[in-house]
C-alpha cells in the first residue's frame, strides 16, 4: 500500500513540473506565432477579392 501512496506523489509532483514549464514556456512567448503575419500580406488580395465580393451581393439585397 505505501507502494501506491509513493507512486501517487511522484506523479502529483511530475505534474506539477510539467504544469510550471508550460506555463513558463507561454509566458516567455514560446507559443506566439510568428509566422502567419509574414505570410498573411501573401494571401491579402484573396481575402479582399472575396470580401468585396460578399459585399456586393449584400449591396444588390439591400436594393
Amino acid at each position: 500500500m505505501s507502494v501506491i501512496y509513493l507512486l501517487i506523489s511522484i506523479s502529483i509532483v511530475v505534474a506539477l513540473t510539467f504544469l510550471y514549464i508550460f506555463i513558463k514556456a507561454v509566458k516567455s512567448g514560446q507559443f506566439d506565432d510568428d509566422y502567419t503575419p509574414s505570410v498573411r500580406m501573401l494571401f491579402e488580395d484573396e481575402l479582399k477579392t472575396k470580401n468585396s465580393k460578399k459585399s456586393k451581393t449584400q449591396i444588390e439585397k439591400q436594393n
